[in-house]
């Protein structure tokens, strides 16, 4: 391996090859493993969602919030009280079924943290 291959590995430039990382991890006397990523819907899910609650609701990281939003112009997040607002508005054009465990969870610990029990769809998530 090159001089120059180390260096580009160690400027952490984009255009080294997979080998080159790898020899250099060998040379460190340090392997490399690969593992198969689980799909999220087989991810088991924490219930425990007291106490938790984003301060800012990235859309890009809910995908039904985000479909809910689409009038929502030049911004990619919002405040976990105007995501609420949201769902509840729109409610009837959620598919339930659809919903990452994730964003359900979101769902659950919005309603507990605003104590708001009697939203549209609330026993229904």
């Amino acid at each position: 391996m090159s001089r120059v291959s180390v260096h580009r590995i160690e400027q952490g430039e984009p255009s080294v090859t997979m080998g080159a990382y790898l020899n250099v991890l060998a040379a460190l006397g340090m392997t490399f493993s690969a593992t198969v990523v689980a799909d999220e819907a087989s991810q088991p899910v924490a219930d425990d969602k007291a106490g938790w609650l984003p301060a800012r609701v990235r859309l890009a990281d809910f995908p039904a919030l985000q479909q809910l939003a689409w009038q929502v112009q030049g911004t990619d997040e919002l405040t976990p009280r105007e995501a609420l607002g949201i769902y509840e508005r729109n409610w009837r054009h959620v598919d339930e079924a659809a919903l990452l465990p994730r964003e359900r969870n979101l769902i659950d610990a919005l309603r507990l943290a605003f104590g708001d029990a009697e939203a549209p769809g609330a026993g229904d998530v």
